[in-house]
């Protein structure tokens, strides 16, 4: 699967707190999330979930040819079964994520790209918010952070959902393509503690290809060519 700019932004944008040791990143596809995460951070254990065949192959071998291959695992599994397995027993606090993430499947309409795997990824079906919500509050650390990056039109939605399982906002920023489109997305980052939370707007590209400076300053670390 190619890298998306969900993706990047998301890599770049997640709250990391300091002296976070632990984190999760939920359907991770071929891994690119996680191996931002473990550019931006000292984190000593990042662990990354994958159910596709393919990218869960990819996955591993990305992890195992970068430079953080020591601090990186990925678990073949779905989200439902690996929330089971984990809090199958009593989990002690520091067995808890400090940061979670997760660039979740999002079309709930029936859409079809002639690619099965990549259908997949995308249909809200693969991991539905409310499921996604509930696995997220079973795992993360009371002071820990989540992160995660949605469609605009779902954000309102999703916050409720989150609130349902005792998680509020602490900051959102708004993704546009230049700055006469519409919103698109919603980057939101989520603890469990309710608080007044910030909110801004980014915007992606002046004209074609040719990107905004807060955009650069958000992903230049990221890119070969920037």
């Amino acid at each position: 699967m190619k890298i998306g700019t969900d993706g990047v932004l998301l890599g770049a944008w997640a709250t990391i707190p300091n002296n976070t040791f632990s984190i999760l990143d939920i359907g991770t596809g071929t891994g690119v999330i996680a191996l931002m995460l473990a550019q931006r951070s000292d984190a000593d254990n990042i662990e990354a979930i994958e159910l596709d065949d393919d990218a869960f192959e990819q996955c591993t071998d990305n992890f195992e040819n970068s430079p953080w291959a020591d601090r990186l695992f990925c678990f073949h599994a779905g989200f439902d079964e690996f929330v089971d397995e984990y809090t199958s027993e009593t989990i002690e606090i520091s067995e808890l994520y400090d940061v979670i993430v997760s660039n979740p499947p999002f079309y709930s309409e029936d859409v079809s790209s002639g690619d099965a795997s990549r259908d997949s990824a995308r249909q809200n079906s693969s991991l539905p918010f409310d499921e996604l919500l509930t696995g997220v509050s079973k795992l993360l650390a009371p002071n820990g952070v989540f992160s995660t990056i949605i469609p605009f039109k779902e954000e309102v939605h999703f916050i409720v959902l989150a609130e349902s399982q005792k998680l509020f906002p602490i900051k959102i920023t708004r993704v546009k393509g230049h700055k006469d489109a519409e919103v698109k997305r919603s980057l939101i980052a989520f603890s469990f503690q309710k608080e007044t939370y910030i909110t801004d707007e980014l915007v992606i590209e002046k004209e074609r290809h040719l990107y905004t400076d807060e955009y650069i300053a958000l992903t230049k670390d990221f890119y070969l060519k920037m």
